[in-house]
């Protein structure tokens, strides 16, 4: 089956030579969440900006459900909903009436039950004849989601949907994008909260400079480059692995207390046993043992960072 969203090379330059986007490339599947992971400046909004028809790429092909988004862009945009960073809405309109509209500027014909549905499920339908500008933060970026839903897309992006916001609207969010799921809505999120992609996410990619640097099934990608660590708590503080353990992977935790190793949870022998053994061979006591397991955070922190970044 072919994908519901298809980015295929496309490069997005500058007058001035900046290239925000560098030959991307990514297929989406009908009905997945994809996290769109990224330091700032690396290319994210660029991209989710260039599909929408916001900006122009300057090369490359972008297909929504098989409509080109722009010899076809009225059919490729009305498919796609967007939670943009920004909040901008018409401060002295009401919250039902901004929802109503966005729905018409697409063609939808005038549905209250559809927009009643919308507002109930992101607690806005007490303050469905309030003014925009009497609402709180939280409360606009709720009126946002409700407006990139309100026609019904089969794409939705969030860009940073719950940066900023309170911890009900983030689970209120996350439940929504659930249900959308169910229904085979597709969703391609960003955000800073990267325990969040790790919960929800099918898929994950890793854009750094306006490129992909990787993208891959998330419980794959945290098999294949995820850690386990040991942390040996001593009892006694040490300054640096004395040279009795020198052939292990260790360093010293930052608590000075403690060391650190880390192994591969697939080989058939960690070297465990034969540590802790040497470990109290070497004079060191041990008052004791744990196992940590790295997150997705931890990988996206090791394939962005450049070795310069140390400098």
């Amino acid at each position: 089956m072919a994908p519901i969203l298809s980015i295929q090379n496309v490069r997005k330059a500058y007058d001035d030579g900046f290239e925000a986007l560098k030959g991307v490339s990514l297929d989406i599947e009908e009905g997945e969440i994809l996290a769109l992971l990224g330091p700032n400046g690396a290319g994210k909004t660029t991209l989710i900006s260039t599909v929408c028809g916001i900006t122009m790429p300057t090369s490359g092909t972008v297909s929504v459900a098989g409509h080109d988004i722009i010899r076809d862009y009225r059919a490729a945009r009305s498919l796609i909903g967007l939670v943009p960073q920004e909040i901008a809405l018409e401060p002295f309109e009401k919250v039902i009436n901004t929802v109503r509209f966005s729905r018409g500027l697409f063609g939808k014909g005038r549905k209250d039950a559809a927009v009643e549905d919308i507002l109930k499920r992101l607690s806005l339908w007490d303050k469905r004849d309030s003014q925009i500008r009497a609402l709180s933060g939280g409360m606009k970026r709720r009126v946002l989601i409700a407006k990139a839903l309100a026609h019904d897309p089969k794409v939705l992006f969030l860009d940073e949907p719950t940066a900023g916001v309170d911890v009900e609207l983030r689970k209120d969010m996350w439940d929504i994008v659930g249900q959308l799921r169910s229904a085979g809505v597709t969703t391609i999120l960003t955000t800073h909260y990267i325990e969040e992609a790790e919960a929800i996410a099918d898929r994950v990619a890793v854009i750094n400079s306006g490129e992909i640097l990787l993208v891959e099934d998330k419980d794959k990608l945290m098999a294949r480059m995820g850690q386990k660590q040991l942390v040996v708590q001593l009892t006694d503080p040490v300054h640096a692995v004395p040279d009795a353990l020198a052939a292990y992977d260790l360093h010293v935790g930052e608590d000075g207390q403690s060391l650190v190793y880390r192994y591969d949870t697939k080989s058939e022998r960690t070297g465990i046993t034969r540590l802790l053994q040497d470990v109290a061979s070497a004079g060191l006591q041990l008052r004791d043992v744990e196992t940590q397991q790295s997150s997705l955070e931890d990988i996206f922190v090791s394939l962005v960072h450049k070795p310069e970044d140390a400098a």
